[in-house]
């Protein structure tokens, strides 16, 4: 497949090389710490230098763009496969490095990135597209709905095929609209989408499998040894744990408040709880336009922001909020300074006021 198709893996593999160049030429004007990561809750929370940034990150890309090249020339099947659906390996790596290289050097430049937005519409994106050509791709072990039922028969992979790529395209439009909404729903709206492309076709290829069954016809199921049944098992296991995990942390945790009589407590799901004597306290001030900034270190979910952030009016605090939380509470206790933002404007000015009576106790 690469012999055949040498032109392709140039003009790729440059693509993904190509925010090296643009690196290169603004080289002087980037800063010397640049943002390479952002949390679920849209927060920037990994920064790296800047040689690692404008050389590693499309390096490394690159290398995963070889891997996928040479996996999908090892099976012997593509040698039959429509040239059209076998272009997708070719074009998502490239897509991929200039669209997130392109989101790191717009915040190095202090453009604003709301990234949250740009994850449903990248993959929103892949999913139109790739649904577009699923039911183009030819029954092989690399490439499209690769389960038992799909592999073993193929007009079960074919049918699959054909509705998987309606429910890709459907689901790529859902992404895609999603950026509408507001911040939690626009999460949630993801893991469902996320959730369904895997799903729904897995569960039409087994009624499928079912009815052939009734039919009588019988899969020409390959013969696996114990160690890839054992393999199969263990992964099926950890993807299941992963997924279920992952969906449980992004949308679970709560932020508790207490004023007592000599202190604030403050307790948060998933991360260090705290304590502050009202005499130690300084100064509380209601805030309806406070900039979070940036997280250098914690904890971000589409529910939650924890952690030490950095912003150019406190530099480096500490701030424990409900994600998107509209209105904040500043403390400042000498040179220290904590945020608490609740889940909504009523919970945030009854817990304000209880220690502005408390303080003044």
């Amino acid at each position: 497949m690469i012999q055949k198709n040498k032109i392709k893996v140039i003009i790729s593999s440059s693509i993904v090389l190509l925010p090296i160049l643009f690196g290169i030429l603004v080289w002087n004007d980037l800063p010397d710490r640049i943002t390479t990561h952002w949390g679920a809750d849209g927060n920037a929370d990994g920064f790296s230098g800047k040689v690692f940034a404008v050389f590693g990150l499309p390096l490394i890309l690159l290398v995963l763009h070889f891997i996928c090249l040479l996996f999908t020339s090892l099976d012997q099947k593509q040698k039959e496969q429509n040239q059209k659906a076998l272009g997708m390996i070719f074009w998502i790596i490239p897509v991929i490095s200039l669209f997130t290289n392109g989101i790191m050097y717009c915040a190095a430049f202090g453009k604003k990135v709301d990234f949250a937005c740009f994850i449903p519409v990248l993959f929103g994106a892949m999913l139109l597209f790739m649904g577009n050509y699923l039911p183009k791709v030819k029954q092989n072990k690399t490439l499209g709905i690769r389960i038992s039922w799909t592999l073993n028969n193929e007009e079960n992979w074919n049918k699959t095929h054909r509705f998987g790529g309606k429910v890709w395209v459907v689901g790529g439009l859902i992404l895609l609209l999603s950026i509408f909404l507001p911040f939690t729903a626009m999460a949630l709206a993801a893991v469902c989408v996320f959730a369904a492309v895997a799903i729904i076709p897995t569960a039409y290829s087994y009624l499928i499998y079912k009815q052939h069954q009734k039919k009588g016809i019988v899969y020409a199921e390959a013969p696996k040894s114990v160690a890839e049944k054992i393999l199969t098992r263990i992964i099926l296991i950890v993807v299941c744990i992963s997924v279920l995990g992952a969906a449980f942390l992004m949308f679970s945790g709560n932020i508790e408040v207490t004023c007592e009589d000599t202190m604030v407590t403050i307790h948060a799901t998933y991360w260090t709880d705290l304590e502050i004597d009202y005499s130690e306290i300084d100064a509380i001030e209601y805030r309806t336009d406070l900039d979070v900034g940036v997280r250098t270190n914690g904890f971000g979910t589409p529910r939650l922001s924890m952690g030490i952030f950095h912003n150019e009016e406190f530099g480096s605090y500490t701030l424990y909020s409900y994600t998107g939380a509209a209105e904040h509470i500043v403390l400042t206790s000498g040179e220290k300074t904590l945020v608490i933002g609740m889940r909504n404007t009523k919970e945030t000015r009854e817990i304000y006021e209880a220690m502005i009576e408390k303080v003044r106790e």
